[in-house]
């Protein structure tokens, strides 16, 4: 039996789909990829967690896999930290708040959610290898492959495997490809391109000064919520001096750093992940 497919009316007329998993009876977990994935980079990890009892939901963002593109572009950051806001508000209508486990992008928003949008919409917060003072040649870095093809796109399934591998040669290239045709879609001309709205880099690239990384670290301190943040040891994106200067401004963050990981965590280590955050959960009592 496959997940139940959820609906949640955001900003702007936008739609967002999840896919929902498990009984709830330890709580609600909220999964928010990051950027240029869809809620399938889950896939694993939902299923683990579900089966341990949370009920678990994992999001396709704004513009990405299956939810919808917003008219006129908007994927500033204050927009995805607007729709997480009103995911975690429609959730807790009937039930206690959801944990968010937000990777990269979805991190930094749920980051921003805590600090400037809605404080307390979450009963805890993990951020998957993303702190704020993030290093932008690994931004960069992030942004030229999701770029590269984003246009002409790909002949087959297994062309965008190839250039998947080529930028991260530390990851066993899948016999199967199955999980990865999930994050593509064919067009009309036959080609395969990623399953997300073209426009987001551009926007990215376009607002990211928008906003104080710095002043996100000065508001840690004054999170009240439990903190976690998981780290790939091979991170391009967090090195070992943001690590340190994260856990300065945040004393009471619970750390877990992953061997043989990079920044894509949940998919390097899945077993490892999982773990880890079903340790820092259990910590609460869930």
């Amino acid at each position: 039996m496959g997940p139940e497919n959820l609906r949640f009316a955001v900003a702007e007329g936008v739609q967002l789909l999840g896919d929902c998993r498990g009984s709830g009876v330890r709580g609600t977990i909220l999964l928010a990829h990051g950027a240029g994935q869809t809620r399938h980079a889950w896939a694993g990890t939902a299923t683990r967690l579900a089966g341990q009892g949370w009920r678990v939901i994992s999001l396709d963002l704004r513009g990405h896999g299956d939810s919808d593109w917003p008219a006129d572009g908007n994927y500033r950051l204050t927009a995805f930290a607007d729709d997480l806001a009103k995911v975690a508000q429609t959730l807790a209508e009937n039930a206690p708040r959801p944990h968010l486990v937000g990777a990269s992008l979805g991190g930094l928003a749920g980051l921003m959610v805590e600090t400037h949008v809605a404080p307390g919409v979450f009963a805890s917060l993990t951020l998957v290898d993303i702190v704020p003072q993030m290093d932008p040649r690994g931004v960069e870095r992030i942004m030229a492959f999701m770029t590269q093809n984003a246009d002409a796109g790909f002949a087959s399934v297994e062309q965008a495997s190839a250039l998947i591998s080529a930028y991260l040669p530390h990851r066993p290239k899948p016999r199967d490809l199955s999980g990865l045709s999930k994050n593509l879609r064919l067009g009309g001309d036959g080609r395969y391109r990623w399953h997300w709205d073209p426009r987001f880099v551009a926007s990215v690239r376009e607002t990211r000064q928008e906003h104080n990384l710095e002043e996100f670290e000065q508001k840690l301190a004054g999170l009240s919520l439990p903190l976690h943040l998981v780290r790939g040891r091979m991170s391009e994106l967090v090195p070992e001096d943001a690590v340190r200067s994260f856990l300065a401004a945040a004393p009471n963050a619970h750390f877990t750093d992953i061997a043989d990981a990079g920044h894509m965590v949940a998919g390097d280590r899945n077993d490892a992940f999982c773990d880890a955050v079903a340790e820092f959960l259990s910590r609460l009592g869930g």
